[in-house]
């Protein structure tokens, strides 16, 4: 049984001593959170063991939470709360044994934004903070959260064995593929922490991660460590070092996502396009695409103002939109009144632009759902032109109905014009949306096989709107996902890589480093 205790500051300063076996279970293990402010205030910091690197959630929304993994079930016996001066008044401390079902175990009512010291009586393996009303303007922020008490007998406490091999494979200018030995443990690996320069980037549940955003002629050192399902962590194997290609200054990072806001903000914790928004801003991508759908249901520009512009709205500026069906049940009104003259920025719904040594094509493929067997659609005349006219090694194209899809609405034949045009003219890649997850494709011919000289599609359907279930992966199907997330897109003068990045800030899939047809 979990005890509630409500403790008033008062309270507080009078916390009675712990149990002499007490330890401190918190420092270095998993966190997740509700929200970041950015990525220099990750949850991560919150349990570093530093006090001068912090967690902050987003600014002016409640609640807000961070929860501490700590490996394995334990006596939870004091939590020690360093506030930063963006503090909580009211706010609860939960414990749960499985991270799903919580069960308050202290609550303040009354915080003064000092050093909070709580003796409690709880147990589980997870510990979480929920801040209710904050004291200021901005979101909860605290230097560290400290989890005192002590682990059960008969828990996992032993590590896995450090990873060998660690090797590099392809480097290019933006990115570096890694792969190393599989670790043993006595329960189980449940995966590999990847080090840059010291400091973890990324954890992989398999024995290869590529590490991408990277800056080209430039010299990374990169080792891995071990980890199981308690929260045990191996050493980290030896490291090595490895060297960047020569980029030629034209390297950079795309944001790209479809079927995106909902009719929700942040003061529902089920806001999903909120957290899919937060993923951009830790890209601080050169640009943004959206796949369409960007505003449900029938989207006006009130509905675009109220609940897009307040997350994705803060990239408009950088934004290369196009539309889905959900714009074209108000004839796109709502969707051209909101993004303006980036809608139809050269006189159409579909558009061109450039960026580095790549040509990007913004579709609209509403306009083939309905055929005309008789005349050639404008679009295609002006798409084939298009092509023929572009001077740039790597071409890109983007519209929200897939060619090939896995996902709820499946395969789509009235975007059979567009996919024969994009393998014909060797067009690199291929992003859609309309179904709400996450699919990538080897290259695929015209006939949807294998083929190494046709386009990469990628359905990103996964901004933000209620997920779909999937049906039988295709044979060229590399991942698929019923996921949210937002797809980072590490382009170079020669080559593009792809990873969809989790609303938990995980990379969930990475695709090869594809060299530009």
């Amino acid at each position: 049984m979990i005890a509630v205790i409500a403790l008033l500051p008062s309270a507080i300063a009078a916390a009675g001593p712990t149990q002499a076996a007490d330890v401190l279970l918190s420092q270095g293990k998993p966190v997740a959170t509700s929200t970041v402010e950015s990525s220099s205030y990750a949850g991560a910091k919150a349990v570093d063991g530093s006090a001068t690197t912090r967690w902050a959630s987003a600014e002016g929304a409640d609640p807000q939470w961070l929860r501490v993994d700590l490996g394995q079930a334990a006596a939870v016996h004091r939590v020690v709360l360093n506030w930063e001066a963006a503090y909580a008044k009211k706010y609860r401390i939960e414990v749960s044994d499985d991270g799903t079902t919580f069960t308050t175990a202290a609550a303040v009512d009354n915080g003064d934004g000092k050093t909070d010291d709580l003796s409690l009586t709880a147990h589980g393996r997870y510990v979480r903070f929920v801040g209710l009303t904050r004291a200021t303007s901005y979101g909860y922020s605290f230097w560290e959260m400290q989890v005192f008490g002590s682990t059960d007998s008969s828990g996992d406490t032993q590590a896995p064995t450090t990873p060998t091999g660690l090797t590099a494979g392809t480097a290019t200018a933006t990115s570096v593929t890694l792969t190393w030995n599989a670790a043993t443990d006595n329960v189980g690996v449940a995966g590999y922490d990847v080090l840059r320069n010291g400091a973890p980037v990324a954890t992989s549940a398999t024995t290869s991660y590529t590490d991408t955003g990277l800056a080209p002629d430039t010299t990374y050192t990169y080792s891995v460590r071990a980890r199981d399902a308690a929260g045990n962590t191996s050493p980290a194997g030896p490291a090595i070092t490895v060297k960047t290609a020569a980029g030629g200054g034209n390297s950079f990072v795309l944001a790209a996502a479809g079927d995106i806001a909902e009719q929700c903000t942040a003061s529902s914790s089920g806001c999903i396009h909120v957290k899919t928004a937060k993923l951009v801003e830790n890209m601080n991508p050169a640009a943004v695409i959206t796949m369409g759908d960007n505003q449900y249901d029938e989207p006006t520009l009130a509905d675009f103002k109220n609940y897009y512009d307040k997350t994705w709205g803060k990239f408009k500026s950088i934004t290369h939109p196009i539309p889905g069906n959900h714009e074209s049940y108000t004839a796109f009104k709502g969707y051209e009144d909101y993004f303006g003259a980036i809608a139809k920025p050269q006189g159409r719904r579909y558009y061109s632009w450039e960026m580095g040594n790549w040509h990007f094509i913004a579709l609209d493929s509403n306009d083939f759902t309905t055929h005309d067997d008789f005349a050639e659609p404008p679009q295609i005349t002006w798409l084939k032109q298009d092509l023929k006219n572009n001077t740039k090694g790597c071409v890109a194209a983007y519209y929200h109905h897939p060619r090939w899809s896995s996902g709820d609405h499946g395969d789509n034949t009235d975007s059979i014009a567009l996919w024969n045009l994009m393998v014909s003219n060797r067009v690199d890649l291929v992003l859609n949306g309309h179904d709400h997850d996450y699919e990538r494709f080897v290259p695929q011919n015209a006939d949807g096989k294998a083929d190494a000289g046709g386009p990469v599609e990628i359905v990103g359907g996964s901004g933000g709107a209620g997920l779909y279930d999937l049906s039988a992966a295709h044979p060229t199907t590399a991942k698929l996902l019923k996921t949210y997330g937002v797809l980072k897109l590490s382009m170079t003068d020669t080559s593009f890589q792809t990873q969809l990045i989790g609303v938990d800030g995980k990379v969930l899939d990475s695709s090869p480093t594809y060299p530009c047809h």
